[in-house]
């Protein structure tokens, strides 16, 4: 029998199926609990309760990390995020693939639960026949898989919290949250996990000459919300090389855009995925081991291989007439004529109606609210690491260069924030030159995750030694009872 038919039968309700995947994730569960009980002090400073670990973000990296601090027996956690439930994350929001860009087998937040993988949850939804016919896995799906994962292990999260400052006080974290209505919201915690996402290091890149010369309403990057149904009859320019420009504009014509021009610095498409390749167990597990020098020249060439468009994207476009795309067109200037936006290429000019952004992001952890404060403090990979003559990359020298725990490293040992860096761990796609990949990307997370929870149970415990020596020497819970035979 194929695997997830005991819990889905053609003519069941999907919520019975799930019902019964619940109890099978509960079971499992249980088999496995041991040890089985807290061991981390509750710490309260002036009679406020300290967290363990607060981790700002409950995408799937965010979820992912409790659930691994879970099953190690550290459940004193929190998590925070900005959205409403179910809005976490991009699938729902500004993500527009028609399903997700890694194969459909491809596991990460189940940490080795069989009951809690993507294929489990899809098929106690839809049966096992649905998952055989399936090539990828939808993006909605992928959010009620995440929205279904918070729920049936009951992960704490707090949504409504934007993060907004972190301070240092006397050896714990001081955190500040606003809600929706600008209230504020502190907490104090010992460790802090940042997994906010792609953009989490810094901010989507939109060019100045974009922004400078055009008016706010007459462009968009791929990352914000856009009315698509406004630029029905409209000439969309899309500006980018990679998969979520041809997303977008395949989005913007299927809305009924009048035409869409996708325009690129490269003089070719991108081809070649480099994440297919990474899909290894020795590079996802191993990789952040390798020497700088190895580290960087991996990374030098996968950031310049890029993401390209999987087949069935570039085909979404591909099949409007009115779609067109030009190699070798990377935009030069802006400006308004009239009511036009007139683009400047090496070319000549090009005029749309609206023009949408699909330039990435760039990293930089000053432009970020929330790690301004100290980011002037951070070793950076440019700050501990000279590439060989030929090998530079402005990009890669921007990134964190980051400890083996994901914990940030002070640009300068008697840096008074030292300590308090040590304490935050950026699990963001930033981390990627310094670990590969990890929470930012569902191929690595499983790896990733694992590797963070590990150093934040070793960290906590070994700040905590002495308490936990003390634990031992109090420690008079008589084994042996009594020394008569139970008959006598």
């Amino acid at each position: 029998m194929a695997a997830g038919n005991d819990h889905y039968q053609p003519g069941s309700k999907p919520e019975d199926g799930l019902a019964a995947l619940d109890a099978r994730v509960w079971r499992d569960l249980a088999v496995i609990d041991y040890p089985r009980h807290d061991w981390t002090p509750r710490l309260t400073r002036n009679g406020e309760p300290v967290l363990d670990v607060a981790i700002v973000g409950a995408g799937q990296g965010g979820l992912a990390t409790a659930f691994a601090l879970k099953r190690g027996n550290i459940s004193n956690v929190r998590i925070f995020d900005r959205a409403p439930r179910g809005g976490e994350g991009p699938w729902i929001t500004f993500a527009r693939m028609i399903t997700l860009r890694t194969p459909k087998y491809v596991t990460g937040p189940d940490l080795g639960i069989p009951g809690l993988t993507p294929r489990a949850w899809y098929e106690a939804r839809y049966g096992a026949e649905a998952w055989e016919k399936l090539d990828k896995i939808p993006r909605g799906d992928w959010q009620a898989y995440l929205d279904w994962y918070r729920a049936v292990l009951d992960l704490p999260v707090e949504n409504d919290r934007s993060f907004a400052h972190v301070a240092w006080e006397d050896g714990l974290l001081r955190l500040t949250f606003l809600d929706a209505d600008g209230r504020e919201h502190r907490h104090l915690a010992r460790k802090l996990v940042l997994a906010t996402g792609i953009d989490g290091g810094g901010q989507w890149h939109v060019p100045a000459f974009i922004r400078e010369a055009l008016p706010r309403e007459r462009y968009a990057h791929t990352s914000e919300p856009i009315d698509f149904a406004a630029l029905r009859g409209k000439r969309i320019g899309v500006l980018g090389a990679g998969a979520s420009a041809f997303d977008n504009a395949a989005t913007a014509l299927e809305e009924g855009a009048a035409s869409v021009a996708l325009c690129l610095r490269r003089r070719a498409i991108p081809s070649v995925n480099p994440y297919r390749w990474m899909e290894n167990a020795g590079f996802l597990a191993h990789f952040s081991a390798l020497s700088d020098t190895l580290r960087w020249r991996f990374m030098r060439h996968i950031y310049e291989l890029n993401q390209p468009p999987p087949q069935d994207t570039f085909w979404r476009c591909r099949r409007h007439p009115t779609f067109s795309y030009h190699t070798g067109c990377g935009w030069t200037g802006a400006r308004m004529e009239g009511e036009d936006i007139v683009v400047q290429t090496p070319g000549g000019e090009m005029r749309f109606d609206f023009v949408i952004i699909g330039t990435g992001f760039a990293v930089d952890m000053a432009l970020r609210p929330e790690t301004a404060s100290f980011a002037g403090s951070v070793a950076l990979w440019r700050d501990r690491f000279t590439p060989p003559e030929g090998e530079d990359s402005a990009v890669l020298s921007a990134h964190p260069y980051l400890g083996d725990a994901y914990q940030f490293l002070p640009r300068d040992l008697a840096d008074p924030l030292a300590p308090m860096l040590a304490n935050i761990h950026n699990f963001t796609f930033s981390a990627t030159p310094s670990m590969g990949l990890s929470g930012a990307s569902i191929s690595g997370m499983r790896f990733g995750v694992e590797r963070l929870a590990r150093g934040l149970g070793r960290d906590l415990f070994v700040a905590d030694g002495a308490w936990h020596l003390d634990q031992l020497l109090n420690y008079v819970t008589p084994e042996l009872v009594s020394l008569n035979p139970p008959d006598a």
